[in-house]
């Protein structure tokens, strides 16, 4: 919301909305919105910068919230209810008039939770004192009472054990309490031997940490009685535990806070502490790299993320663009005002996986957007809490390709070494080309990785290290440049993201609870479940499969029909198999099943000079034969059971172990079958039989589609009505007259030609409409007519002329995705281009996708949590669309079944009715 804005709205209605993170800032409000109070997912909710002096928060409001942002109102007290809050983590309240009165909310009481707050920044306030319970809130991280009047702080501000950071600059009058001296007593206590033949062993040793020892008098040394004192350095945090066990103390002093008694035995003269690897502590201290600030432009390539180092300026900045800002204890991700929330969200993502695996969840992840960009930021950008003069402008061209990868594989030849570059295949990395015997370099101009293989030997591991030295110098490369040596299985998060599709999944689970999650995990249900954690929506990002030109369906066709020597087909009647007459070879019944025996030549692999000696006589003999069984989509289970009763054995018997049996549903055959029709393939409703004794004397429409490819042509019967038709394909409508005409005509065909349709369809709806559609025992008379040229007479056969599908333009993006649980985890495929009605599975949930719309189809056996889980799908489908195809965004929608709407159902050819399962 911009600034001032909702200062004359009188009323907000969120009634119907579930949102997780408002922003109000800069509005002005005199008070908070009833109905914040009503959204019950809320998470993140900043109210800064507005006219807000006291509010309370009634009881059950805001259960989930974890950020809340105050800042800039005026107020003298925070509002009541605050300490119910008990998820609440962030609390923001810096430029108020805050008093210790007005901080007694925060205090937790025993009839609530421990306060959960991590982080509590309170700067430029009117405090003098701070409330004893702030030392309650034991998991507060950070806290900032800077610019304030403060006197003194509790006692307990010194035991608050995970206190990382504590701001108390500004305050002139500021005296810091003692430590207590309960804290102190505590300290004393280890896990000692003090057993009289252990200390008598120890007597006139010197201890094991050799930091100091010395007497406490200048009497003469007596070795059981003599008292030792050490210094703990705070940066050693581990060497507390492990030395508590082996080393003799009496008292211990902390580094900083060492006591009077402690310095005086060094004469008064100020001690200085030595940083080094074997300090006086006697323990190895392991010194960590310094760490380097850098910067990375973000930017979205499929699924993955690309991450292009850049300069660490002002002049690198981008307001079109995410940018990453690695400072080592915190991760920045700025967006600029013109970047998409959806590369923010991937950004931030990919900072989340950096700071579990290179970090170990120890760095903090922050995001800001222009133009509001915290002091913090500019910090740890530049080193100064000011905002830069510069100006940030745009500046990165519209054209820009991030530097091409080239991975080199490090060989040692005779008395040489080699670096030749590894293919990548349409120039993508994928982690199967990393082979754990071979040491591999990755350039990436700005960045340099050298790969070692768990398997490679150490002198392949030398010559790589040399090898990539040469390779960093031997080309002008930016000052930024960094060279980073990764091991296999212990990659970096930057070295991963430069290869496609390595990435771990990430765990996702809906329906734990609560309790649930506080209980403490047993190690085998975890391993267990490890399946049931992981989710694959990779399908969801990846381009639709083009449709075949019409030469490579004719290629494809030639193909399919080059081994078929002879085909047999049989029909279904009664109880028995019958041959299928030739006039209806390629003409099918809903309601029967059909059976077709096609025997294919095998050519075994030799060589052409062979097979000319041998003539050619056993080659022409070698054959397989496949038995295809087709079952309509209306027709019972009982053909399938006398098939395989009768007919199969029978054909076993015959050609043994060269019989394939193939059995199809309608609409769902393979690509070879259907070349065998030649494009000629018609589905009739009904059953074969009654349909030809009885049938024929009402009109019948057709729909002639083909799905991705001409292979895939089909001609169904549909509802005969106008609202059936559609300019994108043709139409055939045959039509017998109620009376006989006087030239002798007893009926007409109408071919109708979409104004949108594909002109290579045209010839073959002429032919099938003269050689299938009609009748073996009628020749009605064939006639073409195009859209919008239709006689009366047409119209009429068809019910009258009523609205019809005019947009085709959904058949180039119509996509279907399926969502299930069937291999343990949450997983997305793609249905083939060809897909038909009887796809949509009753146990799944199905994702569709017309241009325009997308709609998510709930099976009425499945599971709620597949329904969460394909619904969080749909949502990150529809915003990866939005930066795909801008010119299409999509809405998504619910279909559910058998209340389809008609823009669901113009996706599938010859839509029906939904099949019964048996037993339903």
């Amino acid at each position: 919301m911009s600034t001032a804005v909702l200062s004359f709205v009188r009323g907000i209605d969120f009634s119907r909305n579930d949102f997780s993170d408002v922003d109000f800032a800069e509005n002005n409000l005199p008070a908070v919105p009833e109905a914040l109070f009503k959204l019950k997912n809320l998470r993140k909710l900043d109210i800064s910068g507005n006219k807000i002096t006291k509010f309370s928060i009634p009881e059950g409001s805001w259960e989930t919230l974890e950020t809340l942002n105050l800042s800039g109102n005026g107020m003298a007290v925070l509002p009541d209810g605050l300490v119910r809050l008990t998820k609440l983590q962030r609390l923001y309240a810096s430029d108020n008039h805050l008093t210790f009165e007005g901080l007694q909310c925060l205090i937790p009481t025993s009839d609530t939770n421990p306060a959960f707050i991590r982080f509590l920044h309170l700067t430029r306030n009117n405090l003098e004192l701070v409330p004893e319970g702030i030392t309650r809130c034991v998991r507060l991280q950070k806290l900032r009472l800077n610019h304030n009047r403060l006197i003194t702080l509790p006692d307990g501000i010194h035991l608050l054990p995970d206190l990382k950071e504590l701001d108390l600059t500004d305050n002139d009058d500021l005296v810091m309490p003692p430590k207590p001296n309960e804290a102190r007593k505590k300290l004393a206590f280890y896990n000692i031997d003090f057993s009289l033949e252990h200390q008598r062993r120890l007597a006139g040793q010197s201890p094991c940490s050799s930091i100091s020892s010395l007497q406490s008098t200048t009497k003469e040394k007596d070795p059981v009685a003599r008292r030792k004192d050490f210094i703990r350095r705070r940066k050693q945090q581990t060497d507390q535990e492990d030395a508590s066990k082996v080393i003799q103390v009496t008292i211990r002093e902390e580094m900083n806070d060492e006591s009077e008694e402690f310095l005086d035995l060094f004469g008064g003269e100020e001690i200085v502490y030595i940083e080094g690897a074997r300090t006086s502590t006697g323990f190895f201290t392991v010194e960590k790299p310094a760490h380097i600030t850098r910067l990375y432009r973000a930017s979205v390539n499929g699924t993955a993320v690309e991450m292009e180092p850049v300069p660490v300026a002002v002049e690198s900045l981008d307001p079109r663009f995410c940018f990453l800002l690695d400072a080592g204890d915190t991760i920045w991700i700025w967006s600029g005002w013109k970047a998409r929330i959806t590369v923010a969200n991937k950004a931030r993502l990919f900072a989340e996986r950096l700071n579990k695996r290179d970090r170990k969840g120890a760095a903090a992840i922050e995001t800001c957007r222009e133009p509001k960009i915290p002091e913090e930021f500019w910090k740890a950008f530049w080193g100064s809490p000011e905002r830069p003069d510069e100006p940030i402008v745009e500046h990165v061209p519209e054209n820009f390709v991030p530097e091409r990868k080239r991975l080199y594989q490090v060989n040692i030849g005779m008395g040489f070494l080699e670096l030749p570059q590894v293919d990548l295949p349409k120039g993508v990395a994928r982690q199967e080309l990393l082979d754990t015997k071979c040491v591999y370099i990755l350039d990436c101009t700005s960045d340099i990785f050298l790969w070692m293989g768990k398997k490679a030997n150490r002198l392949l591991k030398m010559a790589g290290q040399k090898m990539v030295t040469e390779l960093h110098q031997m080309i002008e490369r930016p000052d930024y440049t960094q060279v980073s040596r990764e091991t296999e299985n212990e990659e970096s998060m930057m070295f991963r993201s430069k290869f496609a599709g390595w990435d771990d999944i990430v765990p996702v689970d809906f329906t734990r609870t609560s309790e649930s999650v506080s209980r403490v995990p047993d190690l085998k249900v975890l391993v267990k479940r490890d399946n049931m954690m992981k989710t694959d929506l990779t399908a969801l990002f990846l381009d639709r499969q083009p449709a075949m030109s019409p030469e490579e369906s004719e290629e494809l066709l030639n193909d399919c029909n080059e081994d078929l020597e002879f085909i047999e087909s049989f029909v279904l009647e009664g109880k028995k198999f019958v041959r299928l007459p030739d006039g209806e070879f390629g003409t099918f019944y809903t309601m029967d099943c059909y059976v077709f025996l096609c025997r294919y030549a095998v050519i075994p692999e030799e060589s052409e000079d062979e097979e000319e000696e041998d003539g050619d006589q056993e080659s022409q003999q070698d054959f397989k034969c496949v038995l295809y069984f087709w079952q309509g989509r209306d027709a019972s289970n009982m053909g399938w059971l006398h098939f395989t009763f009768q007919l199969q054995p029978t054909f076993e018997k015959i050609f043994k172990d060269k019989l394939e049996v193939v059995r199809m549903h309608q609409q769902q055959e393979n690509h070879k079958f259907l070349s065998h029709f030649h494009r000629k393939f018609v589905i009739r409703r009904g059953r074969r039989g009654l349909t030809r004794n009885l049938g024929g004397k009402w009109p019948e429409l057709f729909q002639m589609r083909a799905n991705g490819s001409s292979v895939c042509t089909r001609t169904i019967q549909i509802d005969c009505r106008a609202s059936e038709l559609c300019s994108g394909f043709c139409h055939i409508l045959r039509a017998p007259f109620n009376v006989l005409r006087e030239d002798g005509q007893k009926g007409i065909v109408y071919v109708w030609i979409g104004e949108q349709s594909d002109p290579h369809e045209h010839e073959y709806a002429r032919r099938v409409a003269n050689e299938m559609i009609n009748r073996h025992d009628e020749c009605f008379p064939v006639e073409v007519i195009k859209e919008g040229e239709e006689p009366d007479e047409f119209w009429e056969y068809i019910g009258g002329k009523k609205k019809y599908e005019t947009d085709s333009s959904f058949f180039r993006y119509t996509r279907l995705f399926r969502c299930t649980n069937e291999k343990g985890y949450f997983a997305v495929s793609e249905k083939t281009v060809d897909f038909c009605q009887d796809d949509l599975d009753d146990d799944d949930i199905m994702i569709l996708d017309n241009g325009d719309l997308v709609f998510l189809w709930l099976g009425t056996r499945a599971s709620e949590v597949e329904v969460k889980l394909a619904y969080k799908a749909a949502t990150v489908y529809v915003a990866h669309m939005r930066m795909r195809q801008t010119d299409r965004p999509r809405t998504l929608k619910l279909a559910i079944k058998g209340k389809e709407s008609r823009r669901f159902k113009k996706c599938f050819h010859a839509w029906g009715r939904h099949k019964v399962p048996a037993g339903d």
